[in-house]
């Protein structure tokens, strides 16, 4: 499939175009959000940029990094044990070597 001179779809190209194609949408809908409430839902505007736009995408993105920062920790803290009792039980490797 495809000839020569041109390398078949690889699996990282699939999810990095899934992945792009989702972001894009998300964003088109992050920017049209405050249009369609003050348009359909009869909100003020003042209103509606705090919930859209610039303002969801800096919260949405806090929210995300504080999350992946509380796992990276509940992931030390689960090595920080398995670190301590490898130490205990075994010896430095260079000890009895002379």
């Amino acid at each position: 499939a495809g000839g020569p001179g041109r390398r078949p779809p690889s699996t990282s190209d699939y999810v990095l175009t899934r992945i792009t194609v989702v972001g894009a949408i998300y964003l088109a809908l992050v920017c049209l959000l405050p249009e369609i409430l003050i348009s359909y839902a009869a909100v003020p505007a003042s209103f509606a940029a705090v919930l859209g736009g610039t303002s969801l995408l800096i919260a949405v993105s806090v929210t995300m990094d504080t999350v992946s920062q509380i796992q990276s920790h509940l992931i030390a803290h689960q090595y920080e044990g398995l670190i301590k009792k490898a130490k205990l039980k075994g010896a430095s490797p260079t000890k009895g070597r002379t």
